[in-house]
C-alpha cells in the first residue's frame, strides 16, 4: 500500500460506504431479540385482554338483553335432542319445536312457581326460626371454649352487612332482580329467544359463522356443536345433581324430625345450580333451623348430611352426568363463580361455570385444529 493512501480509500479514490440501516431494520434489531419479542407478545395478550374485558362489561351493561340469549342458549342446548328425536321419529320440525318448548315452559313455570310458592308461603317461619338459630350460634360462641365477646361479634356483624349492602355482589344482585316488570320483560324475552333458537339454531349459527375468513369456518362449526353438546349435557346433569342432593337432605330432615323440611330441601335443591359450593351454602338454613327445633346434635347431624352430600356430589354424580363437561378443576369453577358473581350478582354466579365450560371447549377445539393443521 502507498504511504499516501489512507484506510478506505483505493488509489486515493475513497471507496463506497454501506448506507446505514433503515429505520424498519433498526426496529426489526431492537425487537427481535428475546425481550422484544416478550413485549410484543405481552401488547397482544393486553391487547386481546382488553378487548375481552371491554366486551364483559358492555354485556353486563345490558342484562336485560345479554341474561334472556344466555339463559335462551343453555335451554337450546338442552332441548336440541329432544327436538331432534321427535323430528326423526317422523314429527313435522315445526310441530316438534312447538311441542317441546310448550313442554318445557310449562315444566319450567311448575317447577319454580312451586318451589317459590312453597318457599314464600314458609318465608316467615324460616326467617324466624333463621334469625333463632343464629342467635343461638352467637350464644355458643360467646359460652365456647375459645369465647369471643359480644362487641367483637357485633363488629362482625356490621362489617359483615356493611359488605352485603355496599359490595358490589348485593348491588349487582339487586340491579339484576330491580322490578318485577323487568322480570317479567326477561322472561318474555327468554322465552321468545327460545323458541327462535330452536326453530333456526341452524340457520342463525351459519349466518354468525359466515362473518369468519372461509379456511376457519369448519373449526368454528365444529367448536359450535361442541359447545352446544356441553350446555345441553351441563343443564341435565345439573338438574338431576341438585334433585339428587335435595332428596339427600329432605330424608335427613324427615328422619330427623326437622320442622319445614320440604321447603329446606327446595332451597338446597336451588342452590344445587350453582355447582361444588351452592347446595351446602342453601344447606345451611337447614342446619340452623335444626340447631333451634332439635338442638346441637340433630344440626350436627344435618351438617354432616350436607357435607357427604356435596363429597358424593363431587366424587360420584359429577363424573357420573357431567364426567364430558366439568373436565375442569374445582378451583377454576371457584374462581369463575366469584368472577361471575362480582360482574352480574346472582344470574353471574349462575351463569359463570356453562360459560367457562364452553371457553375451554372453544378452546380446546381451536387448539387441536392447528395441532392438526
Amino acid at each position: 500500500m502507498d504511504s499516501n493512501e489512507t484506510p478506505g480509500t483505493s488509489n486515493g479514490v475513497p471507496s463506497p460506504q454501506p448506507p446505514p440501516p433503515s429505520f424498519s431494520a433498526r426496529m426489526a434489531v431492537l425487537w427481535g431479540d428475546g425481550l422484544g419479542k416478550a413485549a410484543v407478545r405481552s401488547i397482544q395478550v393486553l391487547a386481546v385482554g382488553a378487548v375481552a374485558w371491554a366486551a364483559v362489561v358492555a354485556a353486563t351493561r345490558i342484562p336485560l338483553v345479554t341474561t334472556p340469549v344466555l339463559l335462551a342458549l343453555i335451554l337450546a342446548s338442552a332441548m336440541a335432542p329432544v327436538v331432534r328425536w321427535l323430528a326423526g321419529h317422523g314429527w313435522p320440525r315445526a310441530l316438534a319445536v312447538l311441542s317441546s318448548f310448550l313442554v318445557i315452559l310449562a315444566a319450567s313455570a311448575g317447577i319454580i312457581g312451586g318451589i317459590v310458592t312453597l318457599v314464600r308461603q314458609q318465608a316467615g317461619a324460616l326467617a324466624v326460626r333463621a334469625e333463632a338459630g343464629i342467635a343461638e350460634l352467637q350464644k355458643s360462641i360467646t359460652t365456647g371454649p375459645l369465647p369471643f365477646s359480644k362487641d367483637q361479634i357485633s363488629a362482625a356483624q356490621a362489617e359483615f352487612q356493611k359488605f352485603l349492602s355496599g359490595g358490589s355482589l348485593g348491588a349487582d344482585a339487586l340491579t339484576g332482580l330491580r322490578t318485577a316488570g323487568e322480570i317479567a320483560a326477561g322472561t318474555v324475552l327468554t322465552a321468545v329467544i327460545l323458541f327462535f333458537f330452536l326453530k333456526d339454531g341452524e340457520k342463525i349459527r351459519t349466518f354468525l359463522i359466515g362473518f369468519l375468513p372461509a379456511g376457519h369456518r369448519g373449526t368454528a362449526h365444529l367448536a359450535a356443536e361442541r359447545s352446544l353438546l356441553v350446555l345441553g349435557s351441563y343443564v341435565r346433569g345439573t338438574l338431576i345433581i341438585a334433585a339428587i342432593d335435595a332428596v339427600m337432605v329432605l330424608a335427613g330432615l324427615l328422619i330427623l324430625r326437622v320442622p319445614l323440611a320440604v321447603p329446606l330441601a327446595a332451597v338446597v335443591f336451588l342452590g344445587g345450580f350453582v355447582p361444588i359450593i351452592g347446595a351446602t351454602a342453601a344447606g345451611s338454613l337447614a342446619v340452623l333451623v335444626a340447631l333451634v327445633e332439635n338442638g346441637p346434635v340433630p344440626a350436627l347431624i344435618v351438617l354432616i348430611i350436607l357435607v357427604v352430600a356435596n363429597q358424593f356430589e363431587h366424587h360420584v354424580l359429577q363424573p357420573i352426568f357431567m364426567g364430558r363437561v366439568l373436565r375442569i378443576h374445582g378451583l377454576v369453577i371457584i374462581l369463575a363463580l366469584a368472577a361471575g358473581a362480582t360482574l352480574a350478582g346472582v344470574i353471574g354466579a349462575l351463569l359463570a361455570v356453562p360459560l367457562t365450560a364452553v371457553g375451554w371447549t372453544i378452546y380446546r377445539t381451536v387448539a387441536a385444529s392447528r395441532t392438526t393443521n
